[in-house]
């Protein structure tokens, strides 16, 4: 059953990997997953992920257009991170859910080198591995007893979660929103 955690984590982590490391570390608190290994194949993913990303962009843009085009806002955004930011942006988007996918597309776009954004990921991967595996595994005894009772109270922790989900996709359509 482990196997199987550690490849959903893998696959989850191709597309960003945020909550999927941070249920790793929990598990791996409550004993269930490896802590090591979980942060390994996440910034493994993770770091193939946002690769894949930026080399479509790079050299199939016709092909990624599809996707893009309902979120240019969004893309938009990106670019301005980028521009704003330079390389920090590559460290910056691991952390910011919801347009972490759309960054490395973003740098794809632009002439940004690949190999100093090959480089630049490789590092930033390790660091979101570490910072938010660590994290999630030292902040296990006091989310455990948290996830216990939501456990419990599936049908609450539904409506919050629904209520959390709802204001987080209204404030991205608003910050992205043509003024």
């Amino acid at each position: 059953m482990e196997e199987i955690g550690y490849i959903g984590l893998f696959f989850y982590s191709l597309g960003g990997g945020y909550l999927g490391l941070v249920t790793a570390g929990i598990l791996s608190y409550a004993g269930s997953l490896d802590i090591t290994t979980s942060i390994v194949i996440a910034i493994v993913a993770n770091f193939l992920g946002d690769t894949m990303l930026f080399y479509m962009m790079r050299f199939n843009k016709a092909e990624m257009m599809g996707y893009i085009k309902k979120h240019r806002r969004k893309l938009a955004l990106a670019h301005i991170l980028l521009k704003r930011h330079g390389d920090k942006a590559v460290v910056i988007q691991k952390f910011l859910y919801g347009i972490k996918t759309l960054i490395p597309m973003a740098i794809g776009l632009t002439k940004y080198d690949f190999k100093r954004f090959t480089i630049i990921n490789i590092f930033a991967s390790i660091f979101w591995g570490l910072v938010v595996g660590l994290a999630a595994f030292y902040s296990g005894k006091a989310l455990l007893p948290i996830i216990n009772y939501m456990s419990e109270h599936l049908i609450i922790t539904l409506g919050v979660l629904a209520i959390f989900l709802g204001t987080f996709f209204l404030y991205l359509e608003k910050a992205t929103k043509k003024k």
